[in-house]
C-alpha cells in the first residue's frame, strides 16, 4: 500500500494516462530488456565508429523486413530508414502491451512520432538515387506516423511533431491530451532519429554543440557539448481506468504533462529559465502536485546534454522549483540516458521517459555516467540536486519528471508514477499445468526460427505459464506455425531450439482462409483416468463436468468423478453405458475449456457417437437433451446389444474391403468409412475373428476396437423402436454453428436431430471421410 503523501498523489484521477507497452531499438540494447540492463550496468554505448566519429550507433539501422509491413524492396529502399524503424517499433510495443496488432483495424487509435532528421533525403540527393513512385512518401516525414497508421488501419490523429530536441516528448503530451478529450482511445507514442549523413552531425558541430571528446558530461565541470546517438522508441497509451479495467500491465502512470516556449530571450537557441520554471511548475500542477507536494517528486530524467550554457539554467529552474521543495540536505536525484547512448535529439525525449519509466517501475535509479565534478556554475547543494552516480534503490511511492528542450525554446515536461498495485486475476485464478503451448508464428519460415531464438532468451526470466498465454492471445498469428508443448523452462528450451534449427516436428503452414472445426471422436479413445488431471488444472473444464454429472446422474447408477478420478467406486469402462456418457462428458467440457480460451468453432463435426456432442457444442441440443441421448441411449445398448458382436479396423480402402469381406463372412457390414485407407467393420464374433486371422494372414494391419456389438450395422435393428419412443421427448434447435452430419455426409438443419436421427446415427455407416 502507497504511503499516505498527499491528497492527489497515489489516488486515481480521470486524467490519468497508463504506459502500457514499450518498445525501443537504441545504441547497445535492441530491446526494453537489453537498455534496462545496459542502464543498470552503468554501461556506455556510445563509441567511436569505423567512420572515426564517436557516437552512440544502432546496430543493423538497415535491416527491415519489407514483406511483413507489406512493401516491395523498390518501395522499401526509397523510404527513410526513419519510417521503417517507427514501423518496427509501434509493432513491437503492441505486442509489449498485449495487444493484437490487426485488432485496432477502424480504432480511434492515434500515432504522435517525433522526428526531426532529413538525413535519409541527403544521402539519397548526393549518391544521385533516381527518384520513382515512391520517393514523394518515403523522404516525407509525416509519413512516419501515416505509415503506420496506414499499415494498422488507424482511424485517430496521425501526426509527425517537430519542435526540434524536444519533439517527442512533446508528441506524448499532445497524445496525452488527445486522449484526453475522448478524441483517441489509444496512442501509439514514438521518437525516431537515424544518422545517415554526415552534414547533420557537421551541422551540430558548426553551432558548437557537439563535444570534442565525443561524451555528454551532464552537470560536469568537463561539460563541452554533446555526444549524438541514434535509434528509436514507443510507447503505447491508454487512459488508466480502461486499462486497468481492461487488466493491462501498467508500466506506469502519466500523471501530467506540459510544454511550452521561451518566447524570446537571450538568442534562438538559448535556453530560458523562466519558461522552463513555468514548465515544470504547469505540469505538475496539472499532476496534481501542488507546492506542498513537490517534495515527494522522487527523481527528475533530465534534458542534460553537457553542454556549457544548457546545463546550469536546466539545474537553476530544477532548485527553483523541485529543490527548493525538499528539505536541506535531501538532495532531488537527477540524471541523464543521454551519457549511456548519446542525445537522440528528436528522439531524446522518448528516450529518457522509457528510461524513467523502468525506473519508476523497477524501484531502481541507474547511475548517469561521466559525472566526477560539479559544474561550478551549478551550484548542487545551493540547489538541492544530487546527480545519481551509483545504482541505489528507490523505497516508498515513486513520482518522476521527465524534461526534454528544443533548440528553438520548445520545452516539454512529463509526470510520471508508479502503476497502483492491482492483483493479476489470471494468476490468482490459474492452475498448474502439465504441460503449457507455447505458440509461435512468421510470415515465413525463417522469422518463425527467428521468434524462436528470440524466445529462448526470454526462458529465464519468464514463466512457462505466462509465455504459453502471451503467444496464444497476445500475438498476431501467421501463415508458418509451430507449437512447443512445454512442461519446464528446460523442456521450452529444448523445443524452441529445435524450432530455431528448423527440426521440429510441430511445425507447419496455414493455407487459405483459417477456419476452426472442433471434431468429436467416437468410442475407442478412452483410457482409465482420463481428464483426472484437468480436472485439477482447469476450472472452467471442471465446472462443465460437474453440470454433465449432475444430469447424468439422473439417468445412470454410477458417478462421473469416481470414474474419472478411478476411485474404488469406479464402474468399468468397458461398459457401453459408462464408457459413451464419459466421453460424451468430457468432449463437451473440453470444448468449454477451448472456448473459454477464445477459441470458437466455425463448423462441428462428430463421429459416431461423438455427434451427441457435436449437437450440443454446436447448440443444436441442450445439454440436458444432449445428456438424456447419450446415456439413454447407452443403457440400451448395455442392456440389449452388447457382447453378442465386435469391430474391427482395416488399414485397407473401402472398394478393397468390400472386395474381401463375403470371403469373411456373410454378416459383416462396413460400419464406418473413416479414411482413404481406414475401413471399420462390424458382426458376429466368430466372423470378425475370421477378418482378423485373413488379415494377419495377408500382412494387413487390423485391429479389435474396444466395443461389445456391432455399431453402425444392421445388428443394432432389434432397440430401434424402443430408443426411438425413449429420446420421443428432445427438442433439437436451429443452429448458428454449421453441424456436419457423418450420417448424411453433409451440413444438415439442426431441427431434424430428433428420436429418429439419433438411431440412425446409431445404425447406419458413418461417412466420416466423405464429409
Amino acid at each position: 500500500m502507497a504511503p499516505k503523501m498527499a491528497p492527489k498523489i497515489g489516488v486515481e484521477k480521470p486524467s490519468d494516462i497508463a504506459v502500457v507497452g514499450m518498445s525501443c531499438r537504441l545504441p547497445g540494447a535492441p530491446g526494453v530488456d537489453e537498455f534496462w540492463e545496459l542502464l543498470t550496468a552503468g554501461r556506455s554505448a556510445v563509441e567511436r565508429q569505423p567512420d572515426g566519429g564517436v557516437r552512440g550507433a544502432l546496430e543493423n539501422a538497415a535491416d527491415f523486413d519489407a514483406a511483413f509491413f507489406g512493401m516491395s524492396p523498390r518501395q522499401a529502399a526509397a523510404t527513410d530508414p526513419q519510417q521503417r524503424l517507427m514501423l518496427e517499433l509501434g509493432w513491437t510495443a503492441l505486442e509489449d502491451a498485449g495487444i493484437v496488432p490487426d485488432s485496432l483495424a477502424g480504432t480511434d487509435t492515434g500515432v504522435f512520432v517525433g522526428v526531426t532528421a532529413d538525413d535519409y533525403a541527403t544521402l539519397l540527393h548526393r549518391t544521385g538515387t533516381p527518384l520513382n513512385g515512391h520517393t514523394a512518401t518515403g523522404l516525407n516525414r509525416g509519413m512516419t506516423a501515416n505509415r503506420l497508421s496506414y499499415f494498422l488501419g488507424l482511424r485517430g490523429p496521425s501526426l509527425a511533431v517537430d519542435s526540434a530536441q524536444s519533439s517527442s516528448l512533446v508528441a506524448v503530451h499532445l497524445a496525452c491530451e488527445s486522449l484526453r478529450r475522448g478524441e483517441t482511445e489509444l496512442a501509439l507514442v514514438g521518437g525516431v532519429s537515424l544518422i545517415l549523413a554526415e552534414d547533420s552531425t557537421a551541422g551540430m558541430e558548426l553551432m558548437g554543440a557537439l563535444s570534442p571528446d565525443g561524451r555528454s558530461y551532464t552537470f560536469d565541470a568537463r561539460a563541452n557539448g554533446y555526444a549524438r546517438g541514434e535509434g528509436g522508441a514507443c510507447v503505447v497509451l491508454k487512459p488508466l481506468d480502461r486499462a486497468l479495467a481492461d487488466g493491462d500491465r501498467v508500466h506506469c502512470v502519466i500523471r501530467g504533462t506540459a510544454a511550452n516556449n521561451d518566447g524570446g530571450g537571450a538568442g534562438l537557441t538559448a535556453p530560458d529559465r523562466e519558461a522552463q520554471e513555468a514548465v515544470l511548475r504547469t505540469a505538475y500542477d496539472r499532476a496534481g502536485i501542488g507546492p506542498e507536494q513537490l517534495h515527494h517528486v522522487g527523481y527528475v530524467e533530465l534534458h542534460g546534454t553537457g553542454t556549457p550554457v544548457g546545463d546550469p539554467i536546466e539545474a537553476a529552474a530544477l532548485g527553483a522549483v523541485l529543490g527548493s521543495a525538499r528539505p536541506q540536505g535531501s538532495p532531488l536525484p537527477v540524471g541523464s540516458v543521454k551519457t549511456n547512448i548519446g542525445h537522440l535529439e528528436g528522439a531524446a525525449g522518448i528516450a529518457g521517459l522509457v528510461k524513467a519509466a523502468l525506473c519508476v517501475r523497477e524501484g531502481v535509479l541507474p547511475p548517469t555516467l561521466n559525472h566526477e565534478t560539479p559544474n561550478p556554475a551549478i551550484p548542487l547543494d545551493e540547489l538541492n540536486l544530487r546527480v545519481q552516480t551509483t545504482p541505489a534503490p528507490w523505497p516508498g511511492h515513486r513520482v518522476a519528471g521527465v524534461s526534454s528542450f528544443g533548440m528553438g525554446g520548445t520545452n516539454a515536461h512529463v509526470v510520471l508514477e508508479q502503476a497502483p498495485t492491482v492483483p493479476d486475476e489470471r494468476i490468482d485464478g490459474a492452475r498448474m499445468l502439465s504441460s503449457v503451448p507455447v505458440v509461435l508464428s512468421g510470415r515465413d519460415s525463417g522469422a518463425l526460427r527467428e521468434q524462436a531464438r528470440r524466445l529462448i532468451d526470454r526462458v529465464d526470466t519468464a514463466s512457462v505459464l505466462d509465455l504459453g498465454y502471451s503467444t496464444a492471445v497476445t500475438r498476431s498469428v501467421f501463415e508458418h506455425r509451430a507449437v512447443v508443448l512445454a512442461k519446464d523452462s528446460a523442456t521450452l528450451r529444448t523445443g524452441l531450439e529445435a524450432v530455431a534449427a528448423g527440426e521440429s516436428p510441430l511445425t507447419g503452414v496455414a493455407a487459405g482462409e483459417v477456419r476452426t472445426v472442433f471434431v468429436f471422436p467416437g468410442q475407442g479413445t478412452q483410457w482409465a483416468g482420463m481428464a483426472a488431471d484437468l480436472l485439477d488444472e482447469s476450472p472452467v473444464f471442471a465446472a462443465a463436468m460437474a453440470r454433465c454429472e449432475a444430469l447424468l446422474a439422473e439417468h445412470l447408477d454410477w458417478n462421473l468423478t469416481d470414474l474419472i478420478r478411478q476411485t474404488d467406486n469406479a464402474p468399468s469402462l468397458e461398459r457401453e453405458d459408462v464408457v459413451q456418457p464419459a466421453c460424451f462428458a468430457v468432449m463437451v467440457s473440453l470444448a468449454e475449456l477451448w472456448k473459454s480460451l477464445g477459441v470458437e468453432p466455425d463448423a462441428v463435426i462428430g463421429h459416431s457417437q461423438g455427434e451427441i456432442a457435436a449437437a450440443v457444442v454446436c447448440g443444436a441440443l441442450s445439454l440436458e437433451d444432449g445428456v438424456r441421448v447419450v446415456a439413454l441411449r447407452a443403457r440400451l445398448i448395455e442392456r440389449e446389444l452388447a457382447g453378442h458382436s465386435g469391430m474391427v479396423s482395416l488399414t485397407l480402402p473401402l472398394d478393397k474391403v468390400e472386395q474381401r469381406m463375403a470371403d469373411w463372412g456373410d454378416q459383416l457390414s462396413v460400419a464406418v468409412i473413416a479414411g482413404p485407407t481406414s475401413t471399420v467393420i462390424a458382426g458376429p464374433l466368430d466372423q470378425i475373428q475370421t477378418a482378423l486371422t485373413a488379415c494377419e494372414t495377408e500382412g494387413i494391419r487390423a485391429r479389435r476396437v474396444p466395443i461389445s456389438y456391432a455399431s453402425h450395422t444392421p445388428h443394432t435393428e432389434p432397440i430401434r423402436n424402443e430408443l426411438i419412443h425413449t429420446l420421443h421427448n428432445i427438442h433439437p434447435q436451429a443452429s448458428t454453428i454449421p453441424f456436419y452430419s457423418t450420417v448424411e455426409a453433409a451440413p444438415i438443419d439442426t431441427t431434424t436431430l430428433n428420436a429418429t436421427y439419433w438411431y440412425r446415427n446409431l445404425r447406419e455407416t458413418v461417412r466420416f471421410h466423405e464429409t
